[in-house]
């Protein structure tokens, strides 16, 4: 069985999130928080650990395009990103469009009962299961 790992990249976080074994359901799994943008190396080697430990075979990135549809700095950087996880993991790397994912994770996060001031916490990681289950819902269609 294989799983799929999903991710939420941020300029100081990446929201993680992982398939069940019969890709339906996204759960999700933690924030890997840096210091500075440019720091990756413990970010990509967290991701390592996770992909080790769930098994996944596939990476669903999510692609933070702007909200008429092009593509701003933002994509730059994800793509490179993109590039960083492929060199490393030799897994696939599927860019999944991200628009609206934050709106999406505040508010389950409000119908949750998550207070506001606590949100900030967990907006990754909630972001990056809907990302990945945006995709999961892509493959039952």
């Amino acid at each position: 069985m294989s799983r799929v790992l999903g991710l939420d990249y941020g300029t100081k976080t990446v929201g993680v999130a992982i398939s069940d074994p019969l890709l339906l359901t996204a759960q999700g799994l933690e924030i890997i928080r840096r210091e500075k943008p440019s720091k990756l190396r413990k970010t990509l080697a967290r991701i390592d650990e996770l992909i080790a430990s769930y098994q996944a075979d596939k990476i669903v990135l999510g692609y933070p395009k702007n909200m008429n549809g092009t593509e701003g700095k933002r994509c730059e950087e994800t793509l490179a990103f993109k590039e960083m996880l492929e060199n490393r993991t030799h897994l696939e790397v599927i860019l999944w469009d991200e628009r609206l994912s934050t709106v999406t994770a505040d508010k389950t996060m409000m119908e949750t009962g998550i207070r506001r001031e606590h949100r900030k916490e967990y907006v990754d990681e909630i972001a990056a299961m809907v990302i990945l289950q945006s995709y999961l819902d892509s493959l039952q269609v």
